[in-house]
């Protein structure tokens, strides 16, 4: 029996040996190419997990005027949504780099050391996010107070429903897909989410039924939070 473990270990050994340093360096970081991405009815759910990460994405960039490419970049390097919403909301309210405040990050231990000297008002900052920052929430609480004060503010979800779909135990990616769907179709958020959550249906099934394909999910995001954006122009 001992002789069969020397011999697995051996050969595992040798396995890894023969493999490329960047094939290893790969798979350490995370990966986010999806292999199923389109909507298959006779499997609802497999492209879901790509679904929710791409809108999510689409609706990082037209938040922050950024390029998708970038972003998605950046994940398959290693930096998690949690630091990059952070490092973005912070930058965009500062003039800091972005790509600096994740290397303080880095550097610091902590998204509160990095704030400290930037002196943001709280106002600008943002009253969630500030009262996290004080309270020393953990990155990803943080960063879940960016997401629901764009969210707010780009009205994908009214106040109400935010914390009941929060209270459901909605993410941050359910979230943007589901008041994304919501406003191509009129119905309610909640009901989208629990659907889903119940096995009753799919995201996919719901973007086929909101007319939504993959290719237009980046423009069906930007273009709501243009129209917000347009609108809070026409009142200033």
């Amino acid at each position: 029996m001992g002789f069969i473990t020397r011999s697995s270990f051996q050969l595992s050994l040798i396995f890894l040996l023969m493999i490329p340093m960047p094939a290893l360096a790969i798979s350490a970081i995370t990966c986010h190419c999806f292999t199923d991405r389109s909507y298959d009815p006779a499997r609802p759910t497999v492209a879901d997990p790509y679904l929710l990460a791409t809108t999510q994405n689409s609706f990082f960039a037209a938040a922050f005027g950024v390029d998708k490419k970038t972003i998605v970049m950046k994940k398959q390097k290693g930096t998690s949504a949690d630091d990059l919403w952070i490092a973005y909301w912070f930058a965009a309210r500062s003039g800091a780099d972005p790509e600096a405040l994740l290397q303080e990050r880095q550097t610091k231990g902590s998204w509160r050391l990095v704030a400290t000297p930037l002196t943001i008002p709280d106002r600008s900052l943002g009253g969630r996010v500030a009262e996290a920052l004080k309270t020393n929430a953990p990155d990803e609480r943080l960063a879940g107070t960016v997401v629901d004060q764009l969210l707010l503010r780009f009205r994908f979800h009214g106040e109400a429903e935010l914390a009941a779909l929060r209270k459901a135990g909605a993410g941050n990616q359910e979230l943007v897909l589901s008041g994304l769907i919501a406003a191509k179709t009129h119905q309610p958020a909640m009901q989208l989410y629990r659907d889903v959550k119940k096995g009753a249906t799919s995201w996919g099934a719901l973007l086929q039924q909101a007319k939504i394909n993959n290719s237009e999910i980046q423009s069906e995001v930007t273009a709501l939070v243009m129209a917000t954006n347009g609108s809070r122009a026409k009142k200033e």
